[in-house]
């Protein structure tokens, strides 16, 4: 009984490290918001926006205006594709994504995504480079 009382603990004082179901919730979030960005769902773009982003762009305009100024190949691209992930912890995944910009051109999407209190994972930041790669 001592041993099974120990071996619980353990498992409780475990990592949780992401499943499947997990990344794929953690895609599906970043799906949701670029199909929005494509369709012009704005305010449906924005609440993919985890409350870290929702305080450094407190409105749908002030957000809107950063991603069309900054995020060009984010806000209207042609495709886009998932690369690798990481964990960085229980609650915290890294995700590449390849998009195919408006401009034809390749371009790497690195998101930053943090599971909620409510269960939802949510974008906590966007790093955006020009890629090396040629679409086919």
């Amino acid at each position: 009984m001592r041993r099974a009382a120990l071996f619980a603990c353990l498992l409780i004082s475990l990592p949780a490290y992401a499943g499947e179901a997990e990344i794929k919730a953690a895609q599906d979030s970043i799906s949701g918001q670029l199909h929005a960005f494509r369709s012009g769902n704005d305010a449906t773009a924005y609440s993919y926006a985890a409350p870290n982003v929702k305080r450094i762009f407190p409105t749908l305009d002030t957000f809107m205006n950063m991603v069309t100024g900054a995020y060009k190949p984010v806000h209207k691209p042609q495709s886009f594709s998932f690369g690798k992930f990481q964990e960085t912890s229980p609650t915290s995944i890294v995700q590449q994504v390849i998009i195919v910009g408006a401009d034809g051109k390749d371009y790497e999407a690195v998101y930053t995504l943090e599971l909620q209190p409510d269960g939802v994972w949510r974008i906590t930041g966007v790093s955006l480079r020009a890629s090396n790669s040629l679409s086919t």
